[in-house]
């Protein structure tokens, strides 16, 4: 076989082994052996393949995994960019391991691939290289990592006799399970929408929306709902801006809780929210984190200007909270998270049990998207121990534990 298409062979079946579990929980085809399997296959194949196959599987699972994220362009008017963000997501992955190019020596490479579990380019954290083994025999824990690439690595080093010893280290890496997590006591109500993200911001989309989350509201009130739980933004507007509304929701609220997304505007600075409705009161949360390059550009301040300008008409520009938000609930506290913030570790910093997230995927359909986040905040309630209540717009809606 040519040499220059074994090296591209080698880099691509990388990426598609490091990448298959994505997949399968797609198509629902999720196998704990098989990804047990496929994520060792993928990690030994990094330590062990030729250089420049490492940055042909850095690219492709660039695209993999992120392929999706520039379909958010055609809503800000420029879609035109859309392929040319796709790549530069593959070209990014390629720099990100890109290191492990710098030696051909195993043991090297398993102390890069470490130390790039802890890197997150321009902020974006959803490439968690422990993610491979969230629904396998073996665990997510950072120590886990570290067997996992000693057994994998150290072969290389042994002598004939006793050479795949190390492999035994991969004892040190099983799944001897997670924190408990428990169920929160209320009836949750959780509603997944499907409003089209082309309609969602609209006019004429209004007035069905929100007769849309009435109804639901009405009808967990007739079902004996303790909460409701609706998506991000499910309020296309801001909320602050419309007592009418607000003083609907505080009626109902004297019979049910709701939990629903809105914006706020307070001193000419824009908020992305969760609005609590209980009891005639409301309470609000702020975002804690927000989305590199949706709600906020991760670069200094020159080029920040320019980019949020040239290409998201000014959009990107929300402001943060300082902490993160809790909801007591009929006396149950709840961790609030705005979509991409329920995939960071600093919602979950504190005594947090049970955690509200919020979502809309219609941004990035039809993608594997929505199954990515479901799979990171999976990854991130089982080492945590909280059980997570999320309600999305377009996919993604379940109590994930």
């Amino acid at each position: 076989m040519n040499t220059h298409l074994k090296t591209f062979l080698l880099g691509l079946l990388t990426a598609l082994l490091f990448s298959a579990f994505i997949y399968f929980e797609e198509y629902h085809l999720t196998n704990k052996l098989i990804n047990t399997l496929f994520g060792l296959s993928a990690l030994a194949l990094f330590l062990y393949i030729p250089k420049r196959s490492v940055l042909v599987a850095g690219f492709f699972i660039g695209l993999f995994w992120f392929y999706w994220i520039g379909y958010s362009f055609k809503y800000q008017g420029v879609g035109y960019m859309q392929p040319i963000i796709t790549l530069a997501f593959a070209f990014i992955y390629l720099l990100f391991f890109s290191p492990l190019a710098l030696t051909q020596k195993p043991l090297l490479r398993a102390f890069f691939l470490f130390a790039l579990s802890f890197f997150e380019p321009f902020d974006w954290n959803w490439l968690q290289i422990e993610l491979l083994f969230v629904d396998s025999y073996l665990g997510v824990y950072k120590y886990q990592l570290i067997a996992i690439l000693l057994a994998l690595s150290l072969p290389s080093l042994m002598p004939k006799k006793i050479k795949y010893l190390p492999l035994l280290l991969l004892l040190g890496a099983l799944n001897y399970g997670y924190p408990p997590q428990k169920e929160a006591p209320l009836k949750i109500d959780l509603i997944q929408t499907q409003i089209k993200q082309e309609n969602k911001w609209q006019d004429y989309a209004l007035l069905s929306t929100v007769e849309m989350i009435f109804k639901n509201i009405d009808d967990a009130i007739a079902t004996k709902q303790d909460v409701i739980i609706f998506p991000e933004s499910v309020f296309p507007l801001f909320m602050n801006k419309n007592p009418k509304i607000m003083q609907y929701l505080l009626k109902r609220s004297k019979k049910i809780a709701i939990v629903a997304g809105a914006l706020l505007v307070e001193h000419h600075k824009h908020y992305n929210v969760t609005y609590l409705f209980e009891n005639g009161k409301y309470k609000i949360a702020k975002k804690l984190v927000l989305v590199p390059f949706g709600e906020y550009i991760p670069l200094p301040k020159f080029a920040r200007h320019f980019i949020n300008e040239t290409f998201f008409s000014g959009a990107s520009d929300f402001v943060t909270a300082k902490e993160p938000t809790d909801f007591m609930i009929k006396g149950v506290k709840f961790r609030n998270a705005i979509c991409y913030e329920a995939t960071c570790q600093e919602i979950y910093q504190g005594d947090v049990k049970f955690v509200i997230a919020t979502s809309n995927n219609a941004w990035f359909a039809p993608s594997i998207e929505p199954v990515l986040q479901r799979l990171l905040l999976k990854y991130y309630a089982r080492k945590n121990g909280v059980t997570i209540y999320h309600s999305a717009n377009y996919r993604g809606t379940g109590v994930i534990r």
